[in-house]
């Protein structure tokens, strides 16, 4: 074990059993804040002891008084007035204490840089000893009757302060704008769409409905929507006219048109390289329609007429349940100036909650490109963030507009958030933009949030100043789970450029798409050009536990990172002994995407995550090499499933990295140092809001033929707070199948046999949890189980066997011809011992042609030779086998 000490910090830093975990080089990039500056912001988090000034504030208290422990403020507005008038130049800490209870905001807590701590003291905002204060940006809503005895619908007024919100909340769980299928078949025009009949023409509020379009879910029968798998975007109707419905502007337009690259690059690329030009020729679905009530949990909100509804869920009692509707966009904002930043504050053992974001509503929608950045404006889709490749295009290139946070500062120094909870939040959870330096978000939970957890960092300033530049940040212990709640492109945390930002010990869990997206701008490369340049460097991202996530989207990853990290490897990204797990969707487990260039990852852990451990090797256009020169990237000492081989090759170093089938093969020291560390734990328990049962799942697909159908689907978005025990699936003709959620896991999908032929059939997914069954999920695509002729699947392709002394790790892609239905297992058989493996799982049926997949099996003997033989499975039998011979090491 060695010790790094950096300024009053210790990093203690692990050795394998088999070789040095950390070289000298990753020891410097641990101890990141001594470099180039020296070590000044591992001191963020400590704060001296001595205090000038005391402040309380009570919900009972009144602002007449004179903010005393007797005789405390009422409001944190009126406290930021009593800080302003002692802290100019200070002796010592100041402290504003608060007592429990719900402080509702009228307007967000403004900070500027006269708010600041001075001559190196803090201004902390804390609970009072054994406190829970809640700041709070809601109204509660009252006067609920039943308006609908048979639909259980219930009706309040919207108070005054309510003119939109995209939240509502029941006794502090979040319900769900209502949504359902489109009630008629439609066609794409130049402004919307045109209706088979005029269902929607009568429907109330058009300006209110939105249209939402998915990434598909990858399975045989789901067409890939939206604008990437990656993405979710939505757009709201504007009007309906008879049997048009017309799109809302510049939302229609950013999400179904995009510019060509000039004909010199020779390629029939869009200009902005990420994703496709157009949604699609239908959404999914549609959300938030007062026509689509019924569904316990769901709720609408008529803006004209002034009222709520709510279908309540089993055992919720409205006469006396708390209702908060969000309605303020900020619950704390501040910008200093790169002269006077706001500086030296701290903010303790506080809840941040209930806050909207009301831009999606606008016309301007929700237009997504990745990781909740959206396209807007009026040309948007034409200029911005497009630079030198489109015509008038505005630099730098890849700057789309960042999703807000309801927490959000910019040009802050030293501010510290430790031990609060940012929960029930609809836009980013924290957001940290230009000019953030040295803060610390420490010890704190981030859940039920819209969009990305945390937030660092932006993308608009890609060579700023030193004085605008996102550095020597920490994001350090953290629990962010069921984060991405609405806006499911969202990830747990989102860095854009950055440098010396640490990211250690965080467990991000239960996440829709990526766990943690570091870097931006690398797409240029796949024009053969460089990505954006930019100063971020030496950022390290270390013993994180990530795990269920990617549990809608596809095209991500445990840890997601592209553009320059660095100019130069020694100064590049360092990824250490994170731990990633149960990835649910494709994508892979250290993503290094377009333009990524000198990323170190070692001693990492990547297990079960159905597709490549990492990926992938790139051309480097940033510095003009010839001869084919790759970005660099090393990978020394990982954990993983994918059992490459050794190489050093164009500047891809691969070496010493231990191919596992368990991870109990794994060191149990780099196991248990990943995730939060022993004194924070106990964020691990702390419930946030009662359980309930889970939201419905999503994305159901299916496949049938001659009398049988594959149904699969997707995990819901929010477990109701108790893990899920089992699906229910149910067939529109009343036949249902149960499945634990082990097997399901296992599995992916279950199949009904004996179905009528020639009948169509719908199929929906209920989950049940401890609390009981969810709402019925959308119904799948209507699938007929005609009687037709299906074969066999072909040879499965590009077999691969990656062996060590004990493990082989099976690589391929599924055969070219599938017989006509989807390949549902694969048949392992390990001669000449005789040993037969099946294996199944999500990852088949999502693999279609074009994706590689493996799986590893385990004891077999060193120095032996096996032939591996696999063959493909789908319902009409087992296809031929494909051979490999591999020679285990001795």
């Amino acid at each position: 074990m060695k010790t790094v000490r950096c300024g009053r910090s210790q990093y203690r830093i692990p050795q394998t059993r088999t070789s040095i975990l950390f070289s000298p080089l990753t020891a410097f990039a641990l101890g990141i804040v001594c470099a180039l500056s020296g070590c000044i912001h591992i001191q963020a988090g400590i704060a001296p002891t001595a205090v000038q000034s005391r402040f309380y504030v009570s919900p009972q208290g009144h602002d007449s008084n004179p903010g005393t422990l007797n005789r405390p403020f009422r409001t944190l507005t009126r406290a930021q007035q009593a800080v302003r008038q002692v802290n100019a130049n200070m002796t010592g800490n100041i402290l504003v204490s608060l007592a429990s209870g719900r402080y509702r905001l009228s307007r967000p807590i403004k900070l500027i840089a006269r708010d600041s701590g001075t001559n190196g003291f803090l201004v902390i905002y804390r609970n009072m000893r054994g406190a829970r204060p809640e700041i709070c940006g809601a109204v509660r809503i009252t006067g609920w009757k039943r308006l609908d005895a048979p639909r259980n619908l219930w009706a309040a007024p919207a108070p005054p302060q309510l003119q939109d919100t995209r939240q509502l909340y029941i006794n502090g769980i979040r319900a769900l704008r209502t949504r359902g299928l489109l009630p008629t078949r439609m066609t794409q025009t130049s402004t919307g769409y045109r209706e088979a009949t005029t269902a929607m023409a009568s429907w109330r509020n058009p300006s209110n409905i939105e249209f939402v379009y998915t990434g598909g879910n990858g399975l045989w029968s789901q067409p890939s929507l939206g604008l990437g798998a990656w993405t979710e975007p939505r757009c709201p109707i504007a009007a309906i006219r008879k049997r048009s419905i017309i799109m809302a502007e510049p939302c229609w337009r950013n999400s179904t048109r995009r510019v060509k690259l000039p004909r010199k690059f020779h390629s029939g690329r869009m200009a902005n390289l990420v994703g496709p030009g157009h949604v699609g020729k239908k959404p999914a679905f549609v959300e938030n329609a007062f026509e689509l009530l019924g569904t316990p949990g769901q709720w609408y909100l008529d803006r004209t007429r002034r009222m709520l509804y709510y279908v309540p869920r089993p055992g919720e009692d409205m006469a006396k349940a708390d209702v908060e509707a969000p309605i303020l966009t900020k619950l704390v904002t501040g910008r200093g100036t790169a002269q006077k930043p706001i500086r030296n504050i701290r903010f303790s053992n506080l809840k941040f909650c209930y806050a909207t974001w009301l831009s999606p509503d606008s016309a301007e929608g929700f237009s997504e490109i990745q990781a909740n950045y959206t396209v807007t404006g009026r040309n948007g889709y034409a200029v911005q963030g497009l630079c030198h490749l489109a015509p008038g295009g505005e630099c730098p290139f890849g700057n789309w507009t960042q999703e807000p946070g309801n927490l959000q500062l910019f040009y802050d120094h030293h501010i510290t958030f430790t031990n609060d909870i940012f929960a029930h939040l609809g836009a980013a959870g924290l957001r940290l933009g230009d000019g953030s330096q040295e803060d610390l978000v420490l010890g704190c939970i981030f859940t039920d949030i819209s969009g990305n957890g945390i937030e660092l960092g932006g993308v608009d300033m890609p060579l700023a100043p030193r004085q605008a530049r996102t550095d020597a940040n920490r994001i350090e212990d953290n629990h962010i789970f069921n984060v991405a709640t609405e806006f499911h492109g969202g990830v747990g945390i989102d860095v854009g450029y950055a440098r010396r930002t640490l990211i250690a010990h965080n467990q991000l869990n239960n996440l829709p798409y990526t766990g943690i997206s570091i870097g931006w701008g690398g797409w240029p490369d796949k024009i053969k050009l460089p990505g954006q340049a930019n100063y971020s460097a030496n950022n390290v991202v270390a013993h994180n536990l990530i795990f269920n996530h990617m549990r809608l989207l596809a095209d991500g990853g445990g840890i997601y990172t592209q553009g320059l990290t660095g100019p130069s490897l020694a100064r590049g990204e360092k990824l250490l002994s994170n731990v990633i797990r149960n990835q649910y969707g494709s994508g892979h487990g250290l993503y290094t995407d377009n333009g990524c260039d000198n990323v170190t990852a070692k001693g990492n852990v990547i297990f079960d995550t159905n597709f490549d451990n990492w990926g992938g090797r790139h051309r480097d256009y940033y510095h003009n090499h010839r001869g084919g020169k790759l970005d660099n990237f090393l990978f020394e000492d990982n954990y993983w499933q994918q059992g490459d081989p050794d190489s050093s090759h164009l500047g891809v170093i691969l070496r010493h990295n231990h191919l596992i089938d368990s991870l109990r093969q794994v060191p149990g020291l780099i196991l248990r140092r990943a995730g939060l560390q022993a004194a924070y734990r106990n964020l691990l328990n702390v419930r946030i809001s009662g359980t309930t049962a889970p939201d419905a799942p999503m994305r159901v697909a299916a496949w049938a033929a001659d009398g049988t159908a594959y149904v699969a689907w997707n995990p819901p978005v929010s477990d109701g707070g108790a893990s899920i025990l089992s699906y229910t699936v149910v067939a529109s003709d009343k036949k249902q199948i149960a499945i634990s959620a082990d097997n399901f896991a296992k599995s992916g999908y279950v199949t009904f046999h004996q179905l009528k032929r020639n009948r169509s059939v719908r199929f929906y997914v209920f989950a049940v949890n401890s609390r009981g069954a969810s709402p019925p999920s959308l119904p799948s695509a209507a699938v007929t189980p005609r009687e037709r002729i299906i074969h066999v699947p072909g040879v499965p392709r590009l077999l691969a066997v990656r062996t060590s002394r004990h493990t082989a790790s099976i690589h391929f892609r599924n055969p070219l011809h599938g017989g006509g239905a989807p390949v549902t297992e694969i048949v392992l058989k390990i001669n000449p011992t005789g040993r037969r493996f099946l294996f199944a799982g999500r990852s088949l049926l999502v693999l279609g042609n074009g994706h590689a997949t493996f799986f590893t099996v385990g004891g077999l003997k060193p120095g032996n030779t096996y032939q591996f033989s696999i063959a493909a499975v789908n319902a009409a039998g087992c296809g031929l086998f494909s051979r490999r011979t591999g020679i285990m090491k001795p």
